[in-house]
């Protein structure tokens, strides 16, 4: 999400700290000018958990690795993060950095993230030390800084030992072995690159664009604009970011939309499936709900049965909210999670249950997943305008 704007206010005195929270956002640093850090804080929140994004700026002398130490005030606890090592010790976190983003010269940044859960308050830390030293103190360099005669990499230019980037622009809380799409690489007003409209059988009032007036983070977003009617379908599909996953894919996105389901089926989200004849894994909803939906035999999961559709869940509108899915290749097992809870009624463990996947498991389903395409499909009534944004494919859950 965009925030503009922010200020941040300078305390006198060489160890104050200031902490300023604007738009979800808190920066926190040492009020001298040699503060050794600075440091933004993006928390994005539910009801028992959290993520953060983290970016720490290096005041001081250079340095070849770095971490970073705060204290939370409440019960909240870590649970996994991404680029970088985040340890946890009663209230104290630590968050190191990893082989390629330690090299940090002076102004430099690296950015991680982390997920966690919590109860009550979540109140953003408001102290930090970098490589043991308070942000607001002296700047004496650690004991990770390179002697005068070492070259120092430029903080925006990669050594030689360093990971290409993927190809696909960087979307936040990306773990390692993901490929992350935040579409902020896009240039013009239509999908490009790896992303490229399509509109399968015919096509009419769909439209597929790249917005830069809403987003989840950064400044850009996949807006689909979808009308009601088979024709007027439109997807954004992306070949690459399925990678080397399998056979075991999470996949992860953020959709905002302004429609509820409706109770007519539509897919949102559509996978070529190579073992099943090239026909679609589809999902969507049907019956105000959401659903997976195997195009080859229109089995639905759960299936459309009062009892199924109680298990699973409506999508909610006018909010940003964080889609997971793993599907298993080896299995044909599903599960499903929208913001960060397990969807019940979405879940395949391979065990038949009356009125929810005994439909979903009348046959051998092991899918070997090919593409993905982000849009709108109705196949009756119902119109939508949905945003997509920081979507990551990965062997491994991503976390929201």
């Amino acid at each position: 999400m965009t925030v503009g704007g922010v200020a941040v206010r300078r305390l006198v005195g060489l160890m104050a700290v200031a902490v300023v929270a604007v738009g979800g956002i808190v920066f926190a640093q040492g009020a001298s000018a040699a503060a050794v850090c600075t440091v933004g804080w993006t928390a994005n929140q539910w009801s028992n958990g959290f993520t953060a994004e983290v970016k720490v700026t290096n005041g001081g002398a250079p340095v070849t690795s770095w971490t970073l130490g705060w204290s939370f005030a409440g019960d909240q606890r870590v649970t996994n993060g991404w680029n970088a090592t985040v340890t946890q010790t009663g209230r104290s976190v630590t968050a190191a950095s990893v082989g390629w983003n330690g090299s940090l010269g002076t102004g430099g940044s690296a950015q991680f993230g982390f997920q966690a859960t919590y109860s009550g308050t979540n109140a953003a830390p408001t102290e930090f030390t970098f490589n043991g030293v308070a942000c607001g103190g002296s700047s004496t360099p650690s004991p990770s800084t390179p002697s005068p005669t070492t070259p120092t990499p430029s903080p925006t230019t990669p050594s030689p030992t360093t990971p290409t980037p993927s190809p696909t622009s960087p979307a936040p809380g990306c773990v390692p072995t993901a490929i992350c799409d935040g579409f902020e690489n896009q240039a013009g007003t239509a999908p490009s690159g790896n992303w490229s409209v399509s509109t399968p059988d015919c096509s009419g009032a769909g439209v597929a664009a790249i917005d830069r007036g809403v987003a989840h983070t950064g400044a850009v977003s996949l807006r689909i604009d979808g009308a009601a009617g088979y024709c007027n379908h439109v997807f954004a599909g992306n070949s690459q970011i399925l990678g080397t996953a399998g056979p075991v894919w999470y996949v992860r996105y953020w959709v905002r939309h302004t429609t509820a389901l409706p109770a007519s089926h539509v897919t949102a989200v559509a996978m070529r499936d190579s073992a099943d004849g090239n026909r679609d894994l589809r999902f969507g909803g049907q019956n105000g709900a959401l659903q997976f939906n195997r195009a080859s035999d229109d089995a639905t999961l759960p299936e459309q049965s009062p009892a199924g559709v109680a298990l699973s869940t409506p999508l909610p509108v006018g909010s940003w909210n964080c889609v997971e899915f793993k599907v298993d290749g080896r299995d044909g097992s599903i599960e499903t999670w929208l913001n960060g809870t397990s969807v019940p009624g979405l879940l395949n463990d391979g065990v038949p249950t009356h009125d929810i996947d005994g439909q979903w498991l009348n046959r051998t389903w092991r899918p070997a997943l090919t593409d993905l395409r982000l849009g709108w499909e109705s196949y009756g009534e119902g119109a939508d305008t949905l945003w997509y944004d920081d979507v990551q494919v990965s062997s491994q859950r991503n976390g929201c």
